[in-house]
């Protein structure tokens, strides 16, 4: 079991994405075709990213216990997948609540009486 605690630890983390997004509708449950596009595209790119760093020596696979040691290609772990799943899923999450804190703290600021000066 230790060897794929890594890998519920990013399956748990996803499922917290999941519920945050709901909560609160920020990615797939504001326009799930966008969302269905854009998580795939970030994780392709990501995984071209790690290939061609693999490729240079740059990248490597670390020897742990908490991986399931299951490899998708030379020196790339399936866990990096799902870890670039969360990647991508939080920064969306991430970038669209800033959005609605910031839109939402604009439009209370714009809505401020004007201070009257005599």
């Amino acid at each position: 079991m230790i060897g794929f605690s890594y890998l519920i630890a990013l399956a748990i983390s996803i499922t917290g994405m999941v519920m945050l997004d709901r909560r609160f509708g920020l990615f797939f449950w504001r326009d799930w075709r966008k969302a269905a596009v854009v998580v795939p595209l970030g994780v392709a790119f990501f995984l071209v990213w790690d290939v061609f760093g693999i490729a240079l020596g740059i990248f490597f696979r670390g020897s742990t216990n908490f991986m399931t040691g299951v490899l998708i290609g030379p020196e790339l772990p399936i866990e990096e997948v799902f870890f670039l799943i969360l990647l991508c899923y939080n920064t969306m999450n991430a970038y669209l609540a800033a959005l609605d804190w910031l839109g939402g703290r604009w439009r209370r600021a714009s809505r401020r009486p004007e201070a009257v000066t005599s």
